[in-house]
């Protein structure tokens, strides 16, 4: 039985499955506050997902209580980290990990990732492509951007060589979100 831990939809429109909701931030509590042994990572929760049912918790509060917990999941790996290692350490992994975008930030536009196949549905290369110019002015002049910014980007779709494969792009912005939360 569901605890009501978000606002639900009416039971004409869909939303996530409850009692799944509530099992995994259940969980989540209990190994963030030390109670579970279970291991959870940003990266489990980032990629955490839920059934969709009528009359399930709003997807929107859901999906934004998620990005808390993984942005409280980094920052708790960030404290122990630098506790054990130290701060220098931590940044140096924050820059490896900034390398590994980087390669791909380079490419010329419209060649930054491969192309859906053929009549499979992709991202517009342009939408992708400004995403990454953001990026590389990150890194490379200290603009300002943010883990939402990633997260929260919407690409056009395009079907087949005209767009990029999407799954690509998704793992390249979840790269993108982890070094960007270990940041902030």
């Amino acid at each position: 039985m569901s605890k009501g831990m978000f606002r639900t939809v009416s039971r004409l429109r869909s939303g996530y499955a409850t009692d799944e909701v509530d099992e995994f931030f259940d969980l989540a509590r209990r190994v963030y506050e030390g109670q579970a042994a279970d291991p959870l990572t940003g990266r489990d929760v980032r990629s955490m997902a839920f059934d969709i049912v009528r009359g399930g918790y709003s997807t929107g509060a859901v999906d934004a209580a998620l990005d808390r917990l993984e942005a409280a999941f980094i920052a708790r790996s960030r404290q122990e980290f630098v506790a054990t290692r130290g701060q220098q350490a931590w940044m140096e992994q924050l820059a490896d990990g900034a390398r590994t975008l980087y390669g791909r930030l380079t490419r010329p536009d419209g060649q930054r990732f491969a192309p859906a196949h053929r009549g499979r549905p992709g991202y517009d290369p342009a939408d992708v492509d400004a995403l990454c110019k953001r990026l590389v002015g990150y890194f490379d002049s200290g603009e300002p951007l943010t883990a939402n910014d990633v997260r929260s980007a919407t690409f056009r779709r395009r079907t087949g060589v005209k767009g990029y494969a999407e799954e690509p792009v998704d793992a390249f912005c979840d790269r993108a979100v982890e070094v960007l939360l270990g940041v902030e």
